[in-house]
């Protein structure tokens, strides 16, 4: 994906003339932000989430310690969820380090979900106090945050309540925001008027299909909040609003570039005077700056630039490369292109020869390496590189399958029960501890019975479900020519909470990741990079493989390093302009890929954690290796059944 830094334009662009952003007042260690005339938003991407965190955090930590110094305090706006949790670390980390205290910050939470006990697993109360309150020297007074445990009647008064804590406070001095895919902030769902204030709101469908990976399955997501009102967000002095993954990227430019509409809540921020949006590169992408700077200004024409450009044209103009003509350059302000190639005949011929050799198939791949592929959960394999897992194995190559978590919290109970079930009557059948399995069943089913949506499995059963998807995995790469000595679960302790928020990555992780590939020391390493999953495990997944990396390499334990080779399939795929290599598939090794995805009954019909897309796995694979087949054909290079895609890191 295109790294765009702060302030600058996508790879090759020259910068165009800025509007007018002297109020913007971000990290002092940051060059000025500058911004588009039709970005209504002052918009920063940066190169991932990480940097994000940074930066913010450094933003606030100058704003506590400021009003230290005049002897004031210091208003925070805060939001949950993943979006802002790396800034909470960032800001623990500096607390821990450099001494930033919080003994003069009063904070105002966004929302809590209604009801909601302030104790629950998925209450905000909690979810700020696990993440970031008991980890600082904040003052537990100092901590505002909407209660979703009042009785209707009371709600009312409790939310005018909060409206003046915030005025007496002062007001709020940095509010931090994440958007969701409709555009709301905070819970401010599409329709809320620009004048609302802190309420209780009924919450969006696709709200609630967003926030069923944390309540385990969307039926348990509450059906109200109570949210800060659109006013009260603007009110703040400034505003950090984040958004991370490629699935942001669509609303991103809505938000920013589109025009203020009741139905996408974030664009009433554009009139605001002091907000920045904080976007990594993955969100940032649909950006026309980004996507299509040559509509915006000249810019120097790299290679990658002159493949976006072309395709881009190709795909608008509906016709093939090699059919473009001088005309359709000029209309759609490419002249510059063909000026610096002398022909559109000359510009054609290249992207198409550049595209052309992206192709891979099984006679270009590795034969007879070492690969290591690292699948995040028990079925990310299959789905995102089924097809260059089977031609890997037909070509004779040394293949690992390191599944890096046991994924067990997306086993529905009822797949416990049935297979407790199994164990008990083949017990009985074959006179195998008919006593011990029958008091196991017990246990299980009393629990099982018991529970509440947000209670956490035994062990028991966390170990019952965790074999479940291992079995699962082992028969879904059996299909692809594998077998059982070629999978590894590496059961990473950053999973392990039982819970769907997890816990940061930590030295033990990446030691566990680093141990196995010096014990393999791989010429290829595959890893999801896809970063649009729900429950963010990819990202986490992603980080722990990065930093091994890096350690081993510092270390000089393998040498040659691993060429590590980014998949993606879940939840996107990677454009064709973006993919190193494109690998085609043919009808009967789809045919093979999806029979692998089936292999995981536990996740098949009604996933748990499906995301946006209702569709099931093997269904979106099946549209997605097809659309990239199609996206070639369309632009006139061979006509395959379907495709992969991979970018080499």
């Amino acid at each position: 994906m295109s790294q765009t830094a702060p302030g600058a334009t996508s790879p090759g662009a020259r910068e165009p003339a800025a509007r007018d952003v002297s109020v913007h007042r971000g990290p002092s260690h940051l060059a000025p932000a500058r911004t588009w005339p039709h970005e209504h938003i002052t918009t920063v991407v940066l190169p991932d989430h990480e940097e994000i965190a940074r930066e913010v955090a450094t933003r606030i930590a100058a704003l506590i310690t400021t009003r230290q110094s005049e002897g004031r305090g210091c208003v925070l706006g805060l939001a949950t969820g993943s979006t802002p949790i790396g800034v909470y670390r960032e800001l623990i980390r500096l607390h821990r380090e450099t001494g930033l205290s919080f003994r003069n910050v009063v904070t105002f939470n966004l929302d809590e979900y209604y009801p909601m006990h302030p104790s629950s697993l998925h209450s905000y109360h909690r979810y700020m106090w696990e993440n970031f309150f008991d980890h600082v020297d904040i003052d537990r007074a100092s901590v505002h945050i909407p209660r979703g445990d009042v009785s209707e009647s009371a709600l009312a008064s409790e939310c005018e309540a909060y409206e003046a804590a915030i005025a007496a406070a002062g007001g709020i001095d940095f509010q931090i925001l994440g958007i969701g895919k409709t555009g709301h902030i905070g819970f401010n769902e599409p329709g809320s008027s620009a004048q609302s204030r802190t309420r209780r709101i009924t919450l969006d469908l696709v709200t609630r299909r967003d926030a069923a990976a944390d309540f385990y399955g969307e039926a348990n997501v509450p059906r109200q909040a109570v949210t800060m009102g659109i006013a009260t967000i603007r009110a703040a002095r400034e505003i950090a609003i984040i958004a991370t993954g490629e699935h942001k990227a669509a609303i991103v430019r809505r938000a920013v570039e589109g025009e203020v509409d009741l139905q996408v809540a974030a664009t009433f921020l554009q009139g605001h005077p002091n907000c920045t949006f904080f976007v990594d590169s993955a969100a940032g992408a649909n950006l026309t700056r980004v996507a299509t700077p040559w509509l915006l200004d000249a810019v120097e024409w790299t290679a990658e630039l002159t493949e976006r450009a072309v395709v881009w044209l190709s795909l608008t103009c509906q016709r093939a490369i090699l059919k473009l003509t001088q005309a359709d350059y000029t209309e759609h302000h490419l002249s510059s292109l063909v000026a610096k190639h002398g022909s559109a005949g000359a510009v054609n011929g290249e992207v198409f020869q550049r595209l052309g050799a992206k192709i891979r198939g099984r006679s270009k791949l590795p034969t007879k390496e070492r690969i290591l592929c690292f699948s995040p959960h028990p079925d990310d394999d299959v789905i995102s590189m089924g097809g260059i897992l089977g031609k890997l194995a037909e070509n004779g190559n040394d293949i690992t399958v390191a599944y890096m978590t046991s994924g067990n919290i997306a086993v529905f109970d009822h797949d416990v029960r049935r297979y407790v079930d199994f164990l008990a009557r083949l017990a009985e059948a074959r006179s195998h501890d008919t006593e011990g399995v029958r008091a196991m069943q017990a246990r299980v089913t009393a629990f099982l019975d018991a529970k509440q949506a947000d209670d956490v499995d035994t062990q028991e059963i966390l170990d019952i479900k965790r074999v479940i998807r291992e079995s699962e995995a082992v028969s879904g790469i059996q299909t692809m020519g594998l077998s059982e000595q070629n999978a590894r679960f590496l059961n990473l302790p950053f999973y392990q909470t039982g819970k769907v928020r997890k816990d940061p990555i930590g030295p033990r992780d990446v030691a566990i990741v680093r141990h196995l590939i010096e014990e393999l020391r791989p010429a290829y390493v595959f890893v999801a990079g896809d970063l649009s999953d729900p429950h963010g495990t990819h990202r986490l997944c992603k980080d722990a493989i990065e930093k091994a990396l890096g350690e081993i390499k510092a270390a000089g334990t393998v040498n040659p390093m691993p060429q590590v080779w980014l998949y993606r399939g879940a939840w996107q795929e990677w454009p064709v302009t973006d993919a190193t290599w494109l690998v085609p598939l043919s009808q009967d090794e789809l045919h093979r890929k999806i029979q692998a995805i089936f292999k995981h009954q536990s996740q098949k019909d009604s996933a748990p954690f499906p995301g946006q897309d209702n569709r099931e796995f093997w269904q979106r694979v099946e549209s997605r290796n097809k659309d990239t087949a199609r996206i070639l054909n369309q632009l006139g290079l061979a006509e395959y059944f379907a495709m992969e895609a991979y970018v080499v890191a």
